[in-house]
């Protein structure tokens, strides 16, 4: 009887029928525009950068289903039939029976931090990415990282000892967050162990639990792939799992959405809920488009089903451990193991000659984008100011955008970079503004 033996080679799952150019740069021309951009990534345009891994999140291909759906969009102003086929999709996936539309997730995190947050109010995360705690900031908010750390497989876990002292605490808790996958710990997933018990702590406290669920389908596959007991369960059953064990969420369908635009506010909360559409009339639209077109809410409703498609999720993993694998021979080290969506730099280690107010990770992030065109993303000093933990680059992989051919461009550029690194110098601070600087700061080298 013959075995059918997997093959050892993990292809993309899709074809590609549409394809765009990208620029082919000389390292002359990559210095100038880093001098030109202040040596910020951000600021560089896009057309000038040869494989852009700045970031995961709106820089996904859609799907022929997805770019199909986009002309069924209805564009009435209410009660469009685009928003009954996305609020289906998240009820499917989520449960919660108040869902509101929004233009991307910091939109949700605004809205959300707005209805029941008050100045001096402590929001305990397992770590707050840049745009949750700017947010919550801006509001008088002070944002708590309690990330656990400890365990090899489920690095974006919330210290549960942490979060029982914050809760017991005299401050005043409105809610508790945690974020899948923990984006700036590495991309590290959470396990439904830790959030089943910090919803256990929430529950004695009385204090309602939102997850930042942007990366909920990556989350759910490594449960499946790494935690006890789930190896049997689909990822959507899973992902339905997490959604149930919160009060609701913030999601950024610009990235497990595969979506270039589009957002997430959903909640099992009726008196929350009032608030929030309330809020969400005033700044983004109707409750039943939120600042969406029609065929934006057609093209979300469809990737958040397919984010979920086993043999996706088998192929992002293996890309992302093939870079992780590449990055490592080259001579750089890494946050392992690697997350679902990213492969970090850790640039503490890479450069131990440059301090973090000489900003590190950034000069790590520069010097790959001036040997090969590659960009990619600091989170470190730079990002999160003193509050920062780690000195990262984020190498982001957009999804269904890039072949191995390209993974392995990225592997040859740091490479190069690995083998001069005691060369490299740091940054400073030329001009920033009070929030998110690193989205507009200019900066000079040291020296």
């Amino acid at each position: 009887m013959s075995v059918d033996v997997p093959f050892r080679t993990v292809i993309e799952p899709f074809r590609i029928k549409a394809v765009e150019p990208i620029a082919m740069t000389t390292r002359a021309e990559r210095d100038a525009l880093l001098a030109e951009s202040g040596y910020n990534l951000f600021r560089l345009r896009a057309e000038h950068v040869t494989i852009d891994l700045l970031t995961d999140s709106g820089t996904g291909a859609m799907s022929d289903r997805q770019w199909a759906a986009l002309l069924a969009g209805d564009e009435s102003y209410a009660g469009s039939r685009s928003f009954e086929r996305f609020e289906s999709a998240v009820h499917r996936l989520t449960g919660y029976p108040h869902v509101f539309p929004v233009h991307q997730g910091r939109a949700a995190e605004r809205i959300l931090f707005e209805a029941v947050v008050r100045p001096g109010d402590v929001v305990p995360n397992n770590t707050h990415f840049d745009t949750t705690r700017a947010n919550l900031e801006h509001l008088g908010g002070v944002a708590c990282d309690l990330p656990a750390g400890a365990d090899p497989d489920f690095g974006g876990n919330m210290d549960l000892v942490a979060l029982e002292r914050v809760l017991a605490g005299e401050r005043r808790v409105p809610l508790v967050m945690m974020t899948l996958t923990n984006n700036a710990v590495g991309g590290q997933p959470v396990s439904m162990a830790n959030l089943r018990a910090v919803r256990a702590l929430c529950d004695r406290f009385g204090v309602p639990l939102f997850v930042d669920a942007a990366r909920f389908a990556e989350n759910a596959w490594l449960v499946k792939q790494r935690e006890p007991g789930f190896a049997s369960e689909s990822p959507e059953s899973i992902a339905r799992a997490m959604f149930e064990l919160a009060d609701g969420c913030t999601v950024s369908a610009k990235k497990d959405g595969i979506v270039n635009i589009g957002g997430i506010l959903a909640t099992r909360r009726a008196d929350w809920a009032k608030q929030f559409q309330v809020l969400l009339i005033l700044t983004e639209g109707f409750p039943t488009y939120g600042g969406l077109a029609g065929r934006d809410l057609e093209a979300m409703a469809v990737g958040l089903i397919e984010a979920l498609e086993p043999e996706y999720l088998r192929y992002r993993q293996a890309t992302v451990q093939y870079l992780a694998r590449g990055l490592v021979k080259a001579g750089l080290p890494i946050v392992e193991p690697p997350g679902g969506h990213a492969v970090f730099l850790d640039a503490a280690r890479a450069l131990p000659q440059v301090p973090s107010a000489e900003l590190p990770a950034q000069a790590l992030a520069l010097e790959l984008f001036r040997e090969g065109g590659v960009r990619t993303v600091e989170v470190g000093t730079l990002m999160f100011g003193p509050a920062a933990r780690h000195e990262l680059v984020r190498v982001a992989l957009p999804r269904r955008v890039y072949t191995a051919s390209h993974v392995d461009w990225v592997i040859e550029t740091a490479e190069r970079v690995a083998a001069r690194l005691g060369e490299i110098r740091g940054y400073r601070i030329v001009d920033e503004p009070p929030l998110l600087r690193h989205f507009t700061a200019r900066l000079a080298p040291i020296g």
